[in-house]
């Protein structure tokens, strides 16, 4: 029974055709990034537990040296690497927002682009499952006393607008909201880790070193 629902030639129209048609739709650009973003799903997410623990580290350092002699303190995040070099170079705070707004858009960007390719071949799938449809039912050689060419004819036919259906509704269509949900998940996480990080450097900066504390951005 289930050998009758897998039809090689229905899934590669359906899916090779979606694959097809989205690249020339969206662009080679986009589908990179598409790519990019499908693999960072599988990825660990952002880890807010381990961002404040290791920039903890940093704002010791700053309240116990002051900016002049702390050092900036990386842990493998490009974006709060970034942050912590600009901050400790110009001894400031406020110069953090920023740099945090920059690396927030170019994420969302991606986010948005991959969203909208998945958004894409969500729309495209039906197109092309009623695309196979049509092209097994040209295929069929007419009625038999049986019948049983033409039943096996719509029945790929049948087989290929349900696999366009599936695939838009419980793959691109899903896919391109978990990218989206996870976009909006670890923005709003790297927003409160960047507000804890500047509130913690400012009580360090207070308590640090007379000498140093003027150079540190209120």
């Amino acid at each position: 029974m289930l050998e009758n629902w897998i039809d090689p030639v229905a899934i590669a129209i359906v899916f090779a055709g979606t694959v097809a048609a989205t690249l020339l739709r969206c662009g080679v650009a986009d589908m990179r990034v598409t790519l990019a973003a499908l693999r960072g799903t599988f990825e660990p997410a952002f880890d807010v537990a381990k961002a404040k623990a290791e920039l903890s580290k940093q704002i010791r350092e700053i309240a116990d040296d002051g900016f002049f002699r702390a050092a900036p303190h990386h842990f493998g995040d490009v974006e709060f690497d970034s942050i912590t070099d600009i901050m400790i170079g110009q001894r400031s705070i406020e110069s953090i927002h920023g740099a945090h707004r920059r690396y927030k858009q170019q994420r969302l960007d991606k986010a948005q682009r991959a969203a909208r390719t998945f958004e894409s071949a969500a729309e495209l799938a039906p197109v092309l499952g009623l695309a196979g449809t049509l092209f097994a039912l040209g295929q069929a050689p007419g009625a038999t006393p049986q019948g049983e060419s033409l039943v096996d004819a719509v029945a790929i036919a049948v087989v290929t607008t349900l696999y366009g259906l599936l695939a838009a509704n419980f793959l691109f269509a899903p896919i391109a909201a978990a990218i989206a949900r996870r976009s909006r998940q670890e923005e709003r996480d790297r927003d409160a880790v960047l507000e804890w990080l500047a509130e913690g450097v400012r009580k360090a900066g207070s308590a640090a070193p007379v000498e140093n504390a003027p150079q540190v951005a209120a």
